[in-house]
C-alpha cells in the first residue's frame, strides 16, 4: 500500500471511529441499532464486541472497568488518538516516520509464531466476550 493510500485509510477509519463514538455517547441510548453484523445475524458477539463502549468507559477514567469490557478499547484508543497526530505531523514535516514504522511493524507481525499468538489472543477474547454475554 501507498504512503498516502495508507494515511487516507488511517484518517478516514479514525475519523469514522470519532463519529461512531460521538453518536455513541450521544444518541444510542434512544435506539437499539448495533453495527455489530456478527451479533445482527448470530446472536453472539464478535471479538471486537464492547469496544465502543470500553472506550467510553476510558474517557470516564475507568481504566479497570474498560479493560474488563474488551481489551480492545485501549488499544484502539490510543490508535485513534496517536495515528492521526503522527499523520498529521509527518505531513507538516514532510517525512515519512509513521509509513516506515508501519511497514516495520507489519512485517514483524507476519512472522508466523507473532501471527499465531495474536490470533489466539483474539479468540481468547472471542470466547471471552460470549462468556459475558456481550
Amino acid at each position: 500500500m501507498s504512503k498516502n493510500k495508507l494515511y487516507l485509510f488511517i484518517i478516514v477509519a479514525c475519523l469514522t471511529g470519532f463519529s461512531y463514538l460521538f453518536y455513541s455517547i450521544h444518541y444510542s441510548k434512544s435506539t437499539s441499532l448495533s453495527l455489530c453484523m456478527v451479533k445482527n445475524f448470530t446472536g453472539y458477539p464478535c471479538p471486537s464486541c464492547g469496544t465502543t463502549r470500553a472506550i467510553q468507559l476510558l474517557l470516564k477514567n475507568n481504566w479497570m472497568a474498560s479493560l474488563q469490557m474488551n481489551p480492545f478499547g485501549i488499544l484502539v484508543a490510543l490508535l485513534m488518538g496517536v495515528l492521526p497526530l503522527w499523520i498529521v505531523l509527518d505531513t507538516i514535516t514532510k517525512k515519512e516516520t509513521f509509513f516506515n514504522n508501519y511497514q516495520k511493524a507489519e512485517a514483524i507481525i507476519r512472522t508466523k509464531k507473532l501471527a499465531i499468538f495474536l490470533i489466539i489472543l483474539v479468540i481468547f477474547n472471542w470466547i471471552w466476550n460470549i462468556k459475558k454475554g456481550l
